[in-house]
């Protein structure tokens, strides 16, 4: 039997449900809400998913899966840059490994999102670096002070002990 093959629309469509069943959406101001057409086509272009299988019906499970990890991974807030490092030449079994340990991790942690103590909060993602993001209750910003502080504190928690050197 053959495996299944799909058309682009169609592969867009099926990450869609995949997402939307799963409560997976990218960090916000990532990505758009929804993987389209155009999404597909642009992250062929710079090496997410591979070249489809010849023919209009040319995609299959996995490049399913690599959508999949794309939308994981944009929702951990992680650039395309790192997502592409991540997912580069894995196989359909590291990428079933990485859709199962996401909604996996999605189940131990609540969504942040509908376990809001109060109507009036409106939580938003403020990206600090490629490595860290903060989050605000009240969908405040931070200053420009601020965000410096943030980063040095961060750079300095990273910094080896004299010990360590």
């Amino acid at each position: 039997m053959d495996p299944e093959r799909f058309s682009l629309r169609e592969l867009a469509e099926r990450v869609n449900a995949w997402c939307e069943e799963h409560h997976v959406e990218p960090a916000v101001g990532q990505a758009g809400e929804t993987v389209t057409e155009r999404n597909v086509r642009y992250y062929r272009t710079v090496g997410l998913l591979d070249a489809p299988i010849s023919g209009l019906d040319g995609y299959d499970e996995k490049h399913f899966l690599q959508l999949v990890g794309v939308r994981v991974l944009q929702a951990q807030g992680l650039p395309l840059r790192r997502i592409r490092e991540l997912l580069f030449g894995r196989s359909v079994v590291e990428l079933r490994e990485l859709q199962r340990r996401a909604l996996a991790e999605a189940r131990r942690v609540p969504d942040w999102r509908t376990t809001s103590a109060h109507a009036d909060e409106l939580w938003r993602m403020i990206p600090l670096s490629d490595d860290f993001m903060l989050v605000s209750r009240r969908g405040r910003e931070l200053t420009a002070r601020q965000r410096t502080a943030v980063l040095q504190a961060l750079r300095a928690s990273h910094r080896p002990s004299p010990s360590q050197t």
